[in-house]
């Protein structure tokens, strides 16, 4: 699970996107001499039909390098899974799964999930994987991304959704005004 909360701590993709990531879909270099980062494309999930949750959903992530770190860890962990399961093993390419290369249901990572929180000394009532999302956008908000980037990152229409379904994780836009103001006129 260190792999899947890296991830969504720091992409923010939706757990249901996560679950349905091919390693297909995994590029742990990128193109270096041409700028191009390593990345994932998030244009899968386990909703009925595999689609993602919107059109505007589908997209591509550049991986910052704790992801990329851990999706190395989380790699050779699974290559040895595969080594102890032998003929059990069910070759599906997916990144997040289970022993044997099964899909993981949401009950699995929310059981996981809850054993990281409880081991952690937080409380498992309050807090589920969907937090890593509201996380990721809590943080960018407090590093001043623009709310239009992060509507992007996490695969909203527009800002109209992110501000309506992250009201409490979007830094309130009036204190820019104040802040520039005082800047301005120190």
């Amino acid at each position: 699970m260190y792999a899947y909360v890296v991830l969504s701590l720091l992409i923010g993709a939706r757990t249901e996107e996560l679950r349905a990531l091919a390693w297909t879909e995994v590029d742990l270099v990128g193109d270096p001499d041409n700028d191009v980062p390593a990345w994932i494309a998030v244009w899968r999930s386990v909703r009925e039909g595999g689609d993602t949750k919107t059109k505007r959903s589908r997209r591509s992530l550049a991986l910052p390098r704790r992801c990329v770190e851990a999706l190395i860890l989380h790699r050779a962990q699974q290559h040895r899974e595969r080594q102890e399961a032998g003929d059990k093993w069910q070759e599906n390419d997916l990144v997040f799964a289970s022993l044997v290369d099964t899909p993981l249901d949401l009950h699995n990572v929310r059981r996981a999930f809850r054993k990281i929180v409880k081991d952690g000394g937080l409380s498992a009532d309050d807090w589920t994987p969907r937090e890593m999302r509201h996380s990721f956008i809590s943080l960018l908000s407090d590093s001043g991304v623009p709310l239009d980037d992060i509507a992007r990152l996490v695969g909203h229409s527009g800002t109209a959704v992110t501000e309506a379904v992250y009201p409490k994780q979007i830094r309130p836009v009036l204190l820019g005004g104040a802040e520039a103001m005082d800047r301005i006129f120190e």
